[in-house]
Order: structure tokens, then C-alpha cells, then sequence
């Protein structure tokens, strides 16, 4: 009896090879040097480089700066010129230029806007410099002034997180935390991301003062970049699973945040990582930083952008699919 107890009822003891280990630790490690290239990339080669300036003046006195400034810093700035020193103003209040210099029969005005990213004040104002020391009378104008209390404009830089944590991390607890029918999920992810906008502009508006913007326009933006993170991570896991959850995750992490400019803007990154804008955090930080310093000015490739990402995660969720049925 108890031989066929023994027999019946083996044990059996299961080990994985350490092949498979070795083959983890490989992958791992791999994970872990994409993460880096990812992140330091395009730190790495960032920086001045083809900076979109408006020059503006008289077209003898143009060509003569422009000259100069190319051999004073070669490869600095792409230079567009206009008439007058409105027309360069209007570019850079439209985002179509960091920065301009107009010149006038009193000198040389050196127009900056604090508010496209804090490289630019510098470097523009090291110009102005040069220029001063070459005998030049110069005046600085700023065009889209930050905050005394975020000189620097750091306060989009911080969005970065609540943007990944209220669309993804959210997502994801909706669905641990909710087994009912997919489009309450994103209903609710929809409720959440407007009152995480109009929470998070509230705090760094009123509560830290780096804001001053159109408080309704900046909250519909950070709004919209939760929803555009969110309901395509709701649409991939109603389609893949918790797989879907991973792609959005790596695609957010490897791609869109170091890619998004948030800090600097998105001209002080490499010419190769322009499509940063076409993923959600850097369409979120243009909307953003429109709306916040540039009373919502060159934005719409933003606001597109993330209509794009919300509706086709939206569309992804909610068409029927077999793993839904099943469900």
C-alpha cells in the first residue's frame, strides 16, 4: 500500500537551468544599457545648434549681423529675417523663434522670451554681450517673461511625473482595481484627468506662484496629456493585456520623456529627436508651456498630437475584440 502511495503520488523537484539565468541576467542588463542610451543620448547632444532667431531690421544691417553671428558662434542659430522689429516679436511670441535681435537706428535690441526655456535668456544675452563689447549700444526686451517666484521655468520640468503617474500608473489601478465594463474605466480616467488638471495648475499657479497664465488653458492642457497617456495605456491592455500596460509603460520611459524637452524646450534638443513632439509628453509640455507663457500661441501641433494619442486609444478600448468577449 504505501509502495503505491509512493507511486502514485511522486514528487518531483523542478530547477531551471543556469542557462536560463545567464540568459535573464544578459536581458536585464540590456534593459538597463537601453535605459541609459536612452536617457543620456540626447542629453549628451543637446545643446545650441541650428536655434531658430528672428533678425529683424534693415536688410544691409541684417545680412552684417547675421554674418557676424555666424562667425562669432558658427552652427548656433538658423537665422529667419523680417522688416521690422514687430514682425521679429510676433515670431517669437508664436514660437517660431527662441529669440531675436532687432536692429534700429538706436542699436541693437536683443529680444528674448524667458518663458520657451532659460538656455536661450543666457545664451541670447551672451550675444548681447558680445555685442556690447564691440562697441554696439544694446537694449534687452523680454517678450514672454516666466514668474519672480520660477524665474527659471523649472515648474514644467516637474510635470513630467504627475503627466506618466496620472495616465499610466492610474490606468494601471483601474485595472487591478476595477473588473466591471472597460468604458467605465475610462470614464473614470477621463474624470481624473481633468480634475488632476485643474488640481496640479491650481498648486503651481496659486499654491508656488511659477504659473501665470491662463489657469482654465494650462489646465486643459495638462489635462489633455493625462488623457493622452491614459487612454492609450486603457486601449492596449483591453486589447493585450497587462502587455499593453508594458508598452505604453516602455514607450513613455524609453521615448517620449527623454525625448519631450519639458525642461529646456524642445529646440535645445538634437535635430534627430524632433519627433519627441509627436509623442505625449512632449506634445504635453508645447501645449503647456503655450498656454502658461505664450497666451496658447504655437501650440496646435501639440493640442493635435494629443488629440490623436487620447481618440485612438479611445477607438483601440472600446471597438469589440475577441480578449473582450472572452472577458
Amino acid at each position: 500500500m504505501d509502495a503505491m502511495t509512493s507511486t502514485n503520488t511522486p514528487e518531483t523537484t523542478r530547477t531551471d537551468s543556469p542557462a536560463k539565468l545567464a540568459g535573464l541576467v544578459i536581458g536585464l542588463l540590456a534593459v538597463v544599457c537601453l535605459m541609459l542610451l536612452a536617457f543620456a543620448t540626447p542629453s549628451l547632444q543637446s545643446g545650441a545648434k541650428d536655434l531658430p532667431l528672428a533678425v529683424s531690421g534693415p536688410v544691409a544691417a541684417t545680412q552684417q549681423l547675421t554674418a557676424t553671428i555666424e562667425a562669432k558662434s558658427p552652427g548656433t542659430f538658423s537665422v529667419t529675417t523680417y522688416t521690422t522689429a514687430e514682425d521679429g516679436a510676433a515670431a517669437i511670441t508664436h514660437r517660431d523663434a527662441i529669440g531675436g535681435i532687432a536692429v534700429g537706428a538706436d542699436g541693437v535690441t536683443i529680444q528674448t522670451a524667458a518663458g520657451a526655456g532659460s538656455p536661450y535668456t543666457q545664451l541670447l544675452k551672451g550675444v548681447g554681450t558680445q555685442l556690447l563689447q564691440g562697441g554696439q549700444k544694446v537694449t534687452f526686451q523680454e517678450l514672454a517673461p516666466t514668474t519672480a517666484d520660477d524665474p527659471s521655468g523649472l515648474a514644467i520640468g516637474v510635470l513630467g511625473l504627475p503627466l506618466v503617474f496620472g495616465g499610466l500608473a492610474a490606468s494601471a489601478a483601474l485595472v487591478v482595481a476595477y473588473k466591471g465594463a472597460a468604458r467605465n474605466r475610462f470614464v473614470a480616467a477621463f474624470a481624473l484627468a481633468i480634475l488632476a488638471g485643474l488640481a496640479t495648475t491650481a498648486i503651481l499657479q496659486f499654491g508656488f506662484g511659477a504659473f501665470d497664465g491662463n489657469y482654465w488653458l494650462t489646465s486643459a492642457a495638462v489635462a489633455t496629456g493625462i488623457l493622452a497617456i491614459s487612454f492609450p495605456a486603457l486601449g492596449l491592455e483591453q486589447r493585450l493585456g497587462y502587455a499593453g500596460l508594458g508598452i505604453m509603460g516602455v514607450l513613455l520611459i524609453f521615448l517620449s520623456n527623454p525625448l519631450s524637452g519639458l525642461a529646456t524646450g524642445p529646440q535645445w534638443l538634437p535635430g534627430w529627436a524632433a519627433f519627441g513632439q509627436l509623442l505625449p509628453i512632449g506634445a504635453a509640455g508645447s501645449a503647456i508651456r503655450s498656454a502658461v507663457y505664450f497666451d496658447g500661441a504655437g501650440a496646435t501641433l501639440g493640442w493635435v498630437v494629443l488629440a490623436c494619442w487620447a481618440l485612438a486609444g479611445l477607438a483601440v478600448g472600446l471597438i469589440p475584440s475577441r480578449r473582450a468577449k472572452s472577458a
